[in-house]
């Protein structure tokens, strides 16, 4: 069962929301939210393994948010939900280590699949996002680690290799034959290896840098 938190300032939009994730039976949404401040609070009290996050709220607005909750939860992947294409806003919340950004005019199987891919370790753009903000992001990451010497093993090489091409634990463990966890304790190697924060990071890091 997959326990997820709605942040949305209108209650209007979580009924919605609430009605299209609970179709899937594995999916329960646990607790909502309709501010960043919130949001916080619901963290401390409930079981929370998603949450599905606006980004225009009052008070604290999703970006803030974000960042917050990676800090203190940084396993508890963040999917941005927002009616605004805007590739400013996937920029800024993907760089705050959001695992994902729909539009809400996504169909109610694209939230569902979702919400399973960023439980085993994937990042979800929308279509309409991705071309706009990939270019971006490589553009940072060479910024930012185009100096950057890093001594990688060749098991490591291989993970990074295969986070670059977009997949998920789950695929890289059964292409490499090891377990989920062994893969999970790799992945934390390398980010401190590479001095990179997240998932997003790294595969941004695999593809500036022809990891093979």
């Amino acid at each position: 069962m997959f326990h997820v938190m709605l942040v949305e300032d209108q209650e209007i939009v979580r009924q919605g929301l609430r009605m299209i994730l609970e179709q899937d039976e594995q999916i329960r949404v646990s607790c909502e939210a309709s501010n960043g401040y919130e949001a916080m609070e619901k963290m401390t009290a409930h079981r929370v393994d998603v949450i599905f996050m606006d980004i225009r709220m009052p008070d604290m607005n999703g970006i803030e948010a974000t960042r917050k909750i990676k800090e203190l939860w940084p396993d508890v992947p963040i999917l941005i939900l927002t009616t605004f294409n805007d590739d400013g806003y996937a920029l800024e919340a993907l760089n705050e280590g959001a695992s994902g950004f729909l539009l809400k005019t996504s169909d109610g199987k694209k939230l569902i699949e979702a919400v399973y891919s960023v439980m085993k370790g994937g990042l979800v753009l929308h279509d309409e996002v991705t071309a706009k903000v990939m270019p971006k992001l490589l553009k940072q990451s060479k910024k930012t680690a185009a100096n950057v010497e890093v001594d990688l093993t060749e098991r490591e090489r291989a993970i990074t290799k295969r986070i670059g091409q977009g997949k998920t634990n789950k695929e890289i463990a059964a292409e490499l034959y090891l377990s989920i966890g062994t893969i999970k304790n790799h992945i934390s190697v390398i980010l401190q290896k590479t001095n990179l924060r997240d998932r997003t990071q790294l595969a941004i890091y695999a593809v500036t840098h022809d990891i093979s």
